[in-house]
């Protein structure tokens, strides 16, 4: 097996874990009136580039996000809160697993699951240029869940991108496609 972290040192799942809470208002409402899910989506990817950036030690920008679920719909007045941890670490890359929850702010309810997302994050320099990240320690059994099905997701994400591209080329060929 080869060595991708440039020898740097591991960290823990919890060292870069975050919580994004937010309440809705007026202002974030869709013409159903219920909060948009660009709304939530941006909650999630504001969350997921702290952890990235903590857990990276530096600048990280987003590369792709992976199933946004929408469960459940956000009213105004609801506390959104949106959990993220790094999930799995590449040489430059890593996966944000986030949980979002919402939760009335005025009862005492617990929260309920709303949504949850995977985002690729790739670890920057001053240039731009991808640099190394640190790799992630999973420390509990779901933490190592979660690395085990974020290295399934990786190789679907690049046998996806892999097959797209094959057949661009064919259909190039073929003259199918200019």
């Amino acid at each position: 097996m080869t060595d991708i972290s440039g020898g740097l040192q591991g960290k823990p799942t919890s060292a870069s874990r975050t919580t994004l809470s937010h309440i809705m208002t007026g202002n974030d409402t869709n013409l159903l009136g219920t909060v948009h899910g660009g709304v939530i989506m941006k909650l999630v990817d504001d969350a997921a580039g702290a952890v990235a950036g903590r857990h990276s030690g530096g600048p990280a920008v987003t590369a792709s996000m992976d199933e946004m679920v929408f469960l459940e719909p956000v009213r105004v007045g609801d506390l959104v809160h949106v959990k993220a941890q790094c999930n799995w670490t590449g040489r430059s890359s890593m996966e944000i697993g986030v949980r979002v929850l919402a939760e009335r702010w005025n009862e005492s309810t617990p929260a309920t699951q709303v949504g949850s997302a995977y985002l690729v994050f790739a670890a920057v320099d001053a240039d731009g240029r991808p640099r190394m990240v640190p790799p992630v320690v999973p420390e509990t059994d779901k933490d190592k869940r979660r690395y085990q099905e974020a290295m399934i997701r990786r190789t679907h994400r690049l046998a996806r991108r892999r097959a797209i591209k094959e057949l661009r080329e064919r259909r190039v060929a073929e003259g199918l496609d200019d």
